[in-house]
């Protein structure tokens, strides 16, 4: 044993630092005040201190930190997205992602692996063609792979044609990735913790009110609080949160379900979406194959989880990788998605003044976090929606001019 190690551990003091700052007490008033504490939250607090020197803010959050969809997703990151307006947007977020564990100090163990959406109908393979195409066009590496090109990359694909719905191809995206997702909150908190910004957890928002001086009063469950600007970001209970300040939002919240398996040898290293299935799949660096489907039918404010989903997704899973008949399934789980009609997220300004929106991310809420935190902190920061989030926001709906974004975002991922 290195005696350096020996006398560190029989000293009374430690020498090391505390991963976050204490907490401190919660303050009757702040600059900014932001809801949820999740990736988006956090991210949007650390760049406000980072790029804007504005640490007077506080971040609300009722649970723990990171306890809504941030820890409830399956980690998958990309952006060969449809409409030029989401591709664009997530490419900027994987331009973030690449540099963000250095730039945080913390190993969110990002691994591009390939992303592979599979294409089972004519159909399909148009629409994969498609957004190919768009990718191309805007400089995103994306193409259509053929049966021959497939079997090269996922050897382990079925693609037999003597199954229900046989592989005729599928969307190849080299830089398709997963990352750590609860590595990615602790890193964001910590960086905008140690620039001065507040988190208060178990700290529930009750009620909004807006006030005529254009300061947001906010009432919780550990006193009131004084904001200049409020960003709202919580995922599923947006509607519910947007309601008490007056804001109706044309979002469904639905529950989507996850699970995985015990860990196995690493076999897989694409990650492989079926649209046809309802089904995306990647292993982990921990061997476990993390597993999900499509969002449930129905709305509902609820984290269960149902033995009706595990079974679909069991039946579809063997159809793709037969020999995985007798691995079990440890744990699942559910988040609350919040959906769109366009399918595209709700970002920017809203009827409210200085009360801003960062909502309807549905499934594919954690891929966008460091340009979403970037531009929601840039919009709290200047007042003025960055062009990036423009075509986002909440008054396209009454313009009719939806984000349609259905076509490559229908299975989640």
């Amino acid at each position: 044993m290195p005696l350096a190690l020996l006398k560190y551990g029989i000293q009374r003091k430690y020498k090391g630092n505390r991963y976050f700052p204490a907490a401190k007490p919660l303050r009757s008033a702040y600059d900014v005040v932001i809801i949820g504490g999740g990736g988006h939250g956090l991210a949007c607090a650390y760049y406000l201190a980072r790029d804007w020197g504005i640490s007077d803010v506080a971040v609300l959050e009722k649970g723990w930190l990171a306890s809504g969809n941030t820890a409830r997703n399956t980690a998958i990151i990309r952006s060969n997205y449809l409409t030029p307006e989401g591709a664009l947007f997530y490419e900027e977020s994987m331009r973030l992602w690449r540099s963000l564990a250095g730039e945080l100090g913390i190993n969110l163990m990002y691994s591009e692996r390939g992303h592979l959406t599979l294409a089972h109908t004519d159909a399909a393979i148009r629409t994969s063609r498609w957004r190919a195409e768009v990718n191309q066009h805007l400089g995103i590496d994306s193409e259509l792979v053929g049966r021959d090109e497939l079997a090269k990359l996922c050897p382990e694909l079925n693609l037999s044609e003597d199954i229900r719905y046989p592989v005729l191809g599928a969307l190849y995206h080299p830089p398709g990735a997963i990352a750590r997702h609860d590595a990615v909150a602790w890193g964001y908190a910590r960086g905008a913790m140690q620039s001065g910004v507040e988190i208060h957890q178990q700290t529930e928002v009750t009620g909004i009110q807006s006030l005529d001086d254009g300061s947001i009063e906010l009432e919780t469950d550990r006193g009131s609080i004084s904001a200049g600007q409020v960003v709202q970001a919580v995922a599923g209970m947006s509607s519910e949160l947007a309601r008490m300040v007056g804001i109706k939002l044309p979002i469904r919240s639905v529950p989507l379900q996850a699970c995985v398996s015990e860990a196995l040898k690493p076999f897989l290293d694409p990650i492989v979406v079926s649209g046809s299935l309802h089904i995306y799949v990647s292993q982990s660096a921990r061997g476990e194959l993390v597993m999900g489907g499509a969002t449930d039918p129905y709305p509902l404010y609820s984290t269960r989880s149902t033995l009706d989903f595990t079974e679909g997704l069991m039946a579809n899973m063997l159809e793709l990788f037969p020999f995985l008949e007798n691995a079990k399934v440890l744990r699942q789980w559910a988040g609350i998605a919040d959906m769109t009609p366009d399918f595209s997220p709700v970002m920017g300004i809203t009827p409210v003044s200085n009360y801003y929106i960062d909502a309807g991310w549905g499934t594919w809420g954690f891929k966008a976090t460091p340009v979403c935190g970037s531009c929601m902190a840039e919009l709290a920061a200047t007042g003025k929606a960055p062009e990036l989030i423009k075509p986002f926001e909440l008054e396209r709906f009454s313009r009719m001019e939806q984000v349609g974004e259905r076509g490559a975002a229908s299975v989640g991922h």
